[in-house]
């Protein structure tokens, strides 16, 4: 018969699968730092050398790195979906920023609509508290944070989406939004009436979560996400017109 024995599992083995359940659930995030060896055996209650050896497994597979005097991370590569060639040519080209930002549509649309049916009550608790910091930043004179908790407001979306496959590749889009490469979303923020606009899209997108209305949902998020095209588009122009103008204010000094 086809039956083998049962043995009990290492412990080793149990502080694996955890930690690598955290990482595949988008709880502990590529660059988190994790607690001492002290802590995390304490925490996970294990003995250190088991603790070790599970750490070792998962360091040996590109999980988790340690660094010298620093500790234990969770690996940065793990949130690096594009080399860094691939981003510098998406940098230097308009039709990726626009690509990206219909990408974002589709897939944003989608995580919406899921999480209206799938997202857990405290998943949209989490997403309305951080719309509640979009609305009190938008009051202050800076953009700058409510730019950043605009990242995070449609991240969490993703997250109460609860598909591991979606949060990790959006993740890895969302890193690149966070660093410039497609473009500044403080552009946009740095005019004011489509900060406020901006806000209100915001708002849309919330309560049509709150509301578990999944059709709704994904309509808040198209029309966001066409704003944002629009008003990229128009920012070129602009800069285009300022380029201009100041080629001919140029000339006209040297008359």
């Amino acid at each position: 018969m086809p039956f083998k024995p049962v043995q009990s599992e290492k412990l080793s083995h149990s502080v694996v699968t955890q930690i690598e359940q955290l990482i595949l659930r988008g709880i502990l995030r590529p660059g988190e730092r994790l607690p001492s060896e002290r802590v995390l055996s304490e925490q996970m209650g294990v003995s250190r050398p088991s603790l070790r050896e599970a750490v070792a497994d998962l360091q040996s597979r590109g999980l988790l790195d340690s660094r010298a005097g620093a500790g234990l991370y969770v690996a940065e590569s793990l949130g690096a979906t594009f080399p860094a060639s691939l981003s510098q040519l998406f940098a230097g080209h308009n039709e990726a920023i626009f690509d990206y930002l219909d990408f974002r549509s589709d897939m944003e649309g989608l995580a919406a609509e899921r999480a209206a049916r799938l997202g857990s009550d405290t998943d949209l608790q989490v997403i309305d508290e951080i719309f509640k910091k979009m609305e009190a930043a938008s009051q202050t004179a800076d953009p700058t944070h409510e730019a950043e908790l605009d990242a995070e407001f449609h991240l969490s979306i993703v997250e109460a989406s609860h598909n591991v496959i979606m949060l990790h590749m959006m993740r890895s889009m969302y890193d690149l939004l966070r660093k410039g490469v497609l473009f500044n979303r403080q552009v946009i923020y740095q005019q004011h009436h489509k900060r406020s606009a901006l806000l209100d899209q915001h708002r849309a997108i919330n309560d049509a979560l709150q509301a578990r209305d999944a059709t709704a949902c994904r309509a808040a998020v198209n029309t966001h996400m066409a704003f944002v095209k629009t008003a990229l588009r128009d920012q070129q122009k602009a800069d285009r017109n300022e380029e201009v103008a100041r080629l001919r204010l140029k000339h006209e000094k040297a008359r």
